[in-house]
């Protein structure tokens, strides 16, 4: 089983071949590796394992998958592109495989030739491509021009089809499941790894092929730590405890974020904190309609964090698209004119870090932005938040 879908695939290719056709370039390289994964899960469905790895698109409509020998035979089962090449540059170096075929871009630059003349070679995935990697393609394809699409490509990801959004829902619905069990693993004595693995459990048993991040469990200080992972510290009484996960269906993420007493009580400051940032949520999630900028989504917070003294532990703007990855461009920050469009997914994602009494405390979920607003991508959850306010 694959957790691609051809069709979405198909549409895929053909706008990279669009695009190359557009900037009259002979073919699109896009570079992906374990961490970064959604630039060729877009195209594929699939990232290897230890081997880093691109797809090559060509403006005739070939594609290639170029990776290593350790993960070829998992891309043939698995990828929506089964054309394969290795490449040493995309192998664990010194690893050796005496039986496979390894070549260089030199050679992929001879063997496309001889179906259509390569002079312009488009590049996706620059800010994340070693230097070794780049080195060694720009010198394989010696004569070519050189030029960078990453920013063109990842427009494509920004809005998103509705079997996208479904596999979003699917994975925020399952994240309430994992919020669940969580709870219920959040106890005095208990170690944050225990929460965790209750909530990865729930999550992997219902279908969950990733994580877009490691399972966050911060009690105590530890929340300040922003995106604190499980540790082995104990949680301790009058403690809040910073839960959230992120699992992918068939690639795509959900997530939720949530701060929780460890005693099962909220001081009244840890309340009074509680509800201020979930009205905050509720102003940020009125903003999100198609047309406003992220200008004036990132204001609207700002007026009551600026009201209730919070402003000095901001770290992070309150919204942002999710999709393959949890967080991914546009980021609708407080300098930001991207737009809303139908069809994005946006986080409300509102915290703060470095409370000299509080320490930090995030709550979170998912929505679609549709013709009436901001559909919650999970009902239940957010129904659960903002019952705090009531």
């Amino acid at each position: 089983m694959s957790y691609y879908n051809a069709q979405e695939t198909e549409k895929r290719i053909q706008k990279v071949v669009n695009l190359l056709n557009e900037k009259d370039t002979d073919i699109a390289v896009i570079y992906f590796d374990e961490l970064n994964v959604a630039n060729g899960w877009y195209l594929t469905g699939w990232v290897g394992q230890f081997e880093k790895g691109a797809v090559l698109v060509g403006r005739d409509g070939t594609t290639m998958l170029l990776g290593g020998p350790e993960s070829e035979p998992f891309a043939k089962q698995s990828s929506a592109i089964h054309d394969t090449r290795c490449f040493k540059v995309f192998m664990v170096p010194d690893e050796e495989y005496p039986l496979a075929t390894i070549i260089g871009f030199e050679e992929l630059f001879e063997e496309l030739n001889k179906k259509f003349p390569i002079k312009k070679v488009g590049l996706i995935g620059t800010n994340d491509m070693p230097y070794l990697v780049h080195q060694d393609l720009v010198s394989g394809f010696a004569g070519c021009e050189i030029i960078d699409l990453t920013d063109d490509y990842l427009q494509f990801r920004y809005v998103k089809s509705d079997w996208e959004v479904e596999q979003a829902r699917k994975a925020t619905m399952l994240c309430y499941d994992a919020y669940k069990a969580m709870m219920e693993k959040v106890k005095a004595g208990n170690k944050e790894y225990e929460v965790a693995a209750a909530g990865e459990a729930v999550c992997r048993a219902n279908g969950a092929n990733s994580f877009a991040y490691q399972t966050i469990v911060g009690s105590g200080i530890r929340s300040n730590a922003v995106v604190p992972t499980a540790t082995n510290k104990v949680m301790e009484n009058g403690e809040m405890v910073m839960l959230g996960i992120a699992p992918r269906i068939n690639g795509y993420a959900g997530t939720f974020g949530h701060t929780v007493p460890v005693s099962g009580e909220y001081t009244p400051e840890q309340r009074k904190c509680l509800i201020d940032m979930i009205e905050v949520m509720r102003d940020v999630k009125n903003m999100l309609k198609i047309g406003n900028s992220g200008r004036e989504i990132d204001a609207a917070g700002r007026v009551l964090y600026e009201k209730g003294g919070y402003l000095k532990y901001i770290v992070c703007p309150f919204a942002h698209t999710m999709g393959l990855m949890e967080a991914e461009a546009p980021f609708f920050g407080p300098n930001s004119d991207d737009k809303l469009e139908k069809n994005m997914i946006v986080n409300v994602d509102v915290s703060f870090f470095g409370h000299p009494t509080l320490n930090g405390l995030r709550v979170e979920t998912c929505y679609v932005i549709t013709e009436n607003g901001a559909e919650p991508l999970c009902p239940e959850f957010e129904e659960e938040l903002f019952n705090y306010v009531k």
